[in-house]
Parts: structure tokens; C-alpha cells; sequence
């Protein structure tokens, strides 16, 4: 499979995003039991399927049901998602951190350069405060990477933060501050800056500790205590091995080895071939000893660049389709 994976961040070309992509679809058809037996009940032919758009997409709730893994090796770690007392969480077996490593240091140095000669901030409680983190794991390797003495994390520390990015401006340094959405309000609250260089990055969710917001809303109130003029965005999950990014907007890119496609919401083995709102697929070849082909419980829109917004999440709790395989 080494060859597969130099492949993957080879990509150059919709062309052979195509053909890595039915390459790892084979793959996995053959080498994930939940996703063979999803696409046998699904009555589909993997060696029938010869373009992209004939590829099922696995409903993302399997992985809270069950071990999604393409690889016959142990796994070097098991990253989960957070959730409240009595819910179930999904588990993403990971048999092969150095693809995780390489897939997100590529995104990032492709998307915001090296972060070497870069402070990287993190106010990440939610996540730094539970085990299992994929976001946690991927911000360690950021900050040590970045040789910055000031790079870290605060952790119920917001004089603390706010001392820190005062002496940031005033040095004329490059900072990023990564921060869940509920933290980053909480900040505000208590101080106002104005740092127009600083870049923000916030994962969102409120993790119950706030009433949620719509973005424009959120990001008005971010922009204006920060003193910023846009808010950055960055979109990835538990089950994916690669993540999107926004410089502002809500408008998101992914890597070359990554692809957000639409499906209809009522029927979800079908995808949109216009840019209406539909259901988020994502394609990250990254997840190779995974899944690579998942359908999220994200509504989007597709861009005529290819570029994607997120505007909300389905209301039910699991995405029609997944029956297949729960009993």
C-alpha cells in the first residue's frame, strides 16, 4: 500500500484525484469489513464502480457503532469524539499516525506556510480537558514545531492569553490562536484587542456551553474583540485523517487529497450534480486504513472553485441509510 500513499499527496490534477480515488475505493471494498458489508447490502459491484461519482459514501455514525479500519495492523492510537453522559462516540482506529502527521503538516504549511517562526496559540479546553483528541494530537505537533517560547496552550488562563498577545503585537510577531468557539467569546467578554495581524482559528462548536450561533453573527462579534478582520475556520472531524480550511467567510478549501461532494438530503444515495444545498460527503484519502469515502451530518454548499460552505447539521441524530448495518 506504500505506493497508494505516495499517491496521495502527489495529487496534482482532478485526473488523478479520480484515479487514487477508485484506487483506495478498491481497497477498501475489499479490505474494510463494515464498508464491504455496507456496500453489500447496498447490492454494489465494487469492480463495477469506474468513476467517483458511483462510489457509496459510508453514513459517519458507523464509526460509533463500529471498528471502521482497512488495515490488518494494531492501532498506534484510537482517537474519539467528545459527547454528553450516555452517548455514544465515534472511534477512529488509527494504524498509521505517520500518514496522520504528513497529511496535516502538508494542509497546514499549504494553506498558512511552515509553522516554524510562527507562535501558535491554543484555547482548547474542551479538548485538552478529555483523551482522544485528533485536534489536540495534530496542535502538539504544531506547537512544537513552531519553536516559538510562547507557543502553547491556556487553559482557563485568559489574563494570562491576553498579557501574551499583548507582547505578540508589540514584538511584531506572527501568531495564530486556535480556539473552540465558546472560548474564544468567553475572551471577549472579559477583553477586547486590537491585533488586525492576528490570525483566529476557531474549530467550532459551542460543546453545550453556549447557545449556538449563526456564523455571520459569531463572527462579527469575534472580528470586533479581536480586532481582526476575518475569522479563520478550520473543518475536520474524529473520523477523517485530513481537514479544510477558511481564511474568512466561511468559505472552506481542502488539500489536493481531499474533496467535499453533495448528496440529496431526502435521498442520500444520490448526489447533486448543481450547486444546491445538500448533505456533506467527504472523500479524504488520507483515511486510507480507515474509510475514505463518509457521509457527515453536515449540510453544505458547493462553490463553482470548489469551494464550501457549512451551514448547519441534519436534525435527526443518525443520517437515513445507516439501518443498514445497526441492529
Amino acid at each position: 500500500m506504500e505506493y497508494i500513499r505516495e499517491q496521495i499527496f502527489d495529487i496534482d490534477t482532478p485526473e488523478a484525484f479520480e484515479q487514487t480515488a477508485l484506487t483506495v475505493f478498491r481497497h477498501q471494498a475489499n479490505s474494510c469489513e463494515v464498508y464491504k458489508s455496507f456496500l453489500h447490502h447496498l447490492n454494489v459491484d465494487s469492480t463495477s464502480v469506474i468513476s467517483i461519482d458511483q462510489i457509496p459514501f459510508l453514513p459517519i455514525a458507523f464509526f460509533k457503532s463500529h471498528d471502521v479500519i482497512s488495515s490488518r495492523a494494531a492501532a498506534e492510537i484510537v482517537f474519539s469524539s467528545s459527547g454528553t453522559t450516555g452517548q455514544l462516540t465515534s472511534r477512529h482506529l488509527v494504524t498509521d499516525l505517520h500518514i496522520y502527521e504528513e497529511s496535516f503538516n502538508r494542509a497546514f504549511k499549504l494553506f498558512y506556510g511552515g509553522p516554524e517562526n510562527t507562535c501558535i496559540l491554543a484555547l482548547l479546553p474542551s479538548y485538552q480537558e478529555r483523551e482522544g483528541s485528533s485536534l489536540i494530537y495534530m496542535v502538539d505537533a504544531l506547537i512544537a514545531q513552531s519553536q516559538h517560547p510562547e507557543s502553547g496552550y491556556f487553559l482557563h488562563d485568559n489574563p494570562g492569553l491576553y498579557g501574551t498577545l499583548l507582547e505578540l503585537k508589540a514584538q511584531g510577531q506572527r501568531t495564530i490562536l486556535i480556539g473552540v468557539t465558546y472560548a474564544l467569546l468567553d475572551f471577549i467578554e472579559e477583553y477586547t484587542l486590537d491585533f488586525p495581524e492576528l490570525i483566529i482559528m476557531e474549530t467550532g462548536g459551542m460543546k453545550g456551553k453556549r447557545k449556538e450561533m449563526v456564523r455571520e453573527e459569531l463572527h462579527e462579534l469575534l472580528t470586533a474583540g479581536f480586532g481582526v478582520p476575518a475569522i479563520h475556520s478550520e473543518y475536520g472531524m474524529t473520523e477523517l485523517l485530513s481537514q479544510g480550511y477558511s481564511y474568512g467567510n466561511g468559505i472552506f478549501n481542502c488539500p489536493p487529497w481531499m474533496k467535499i461532494i453533495l448528496r440529496d438530503t431526502n435521498d442520500p444515495l444520490s448526489l447533486l450534480k448543481n450547486r444546491q444545498t445538500g448533505g456533506i460527503n467527504v472523500i479524504d484519502l488520507a483515511n486510507i486504513n480507515s474509510c475514505s469515502f463518509i457521509a457527515t451530518q453536515d449540510l453544505g454548499k458547493i462553490h463553482s472553485d470548489d469551494s464550501f460552505e457549512v451551514l448547519g447539521r441534519f436534525d435527526n441524530a443518525d443520517i437515513r441509510g445507516c439501518n443498514l448495518l445497526v441492529q
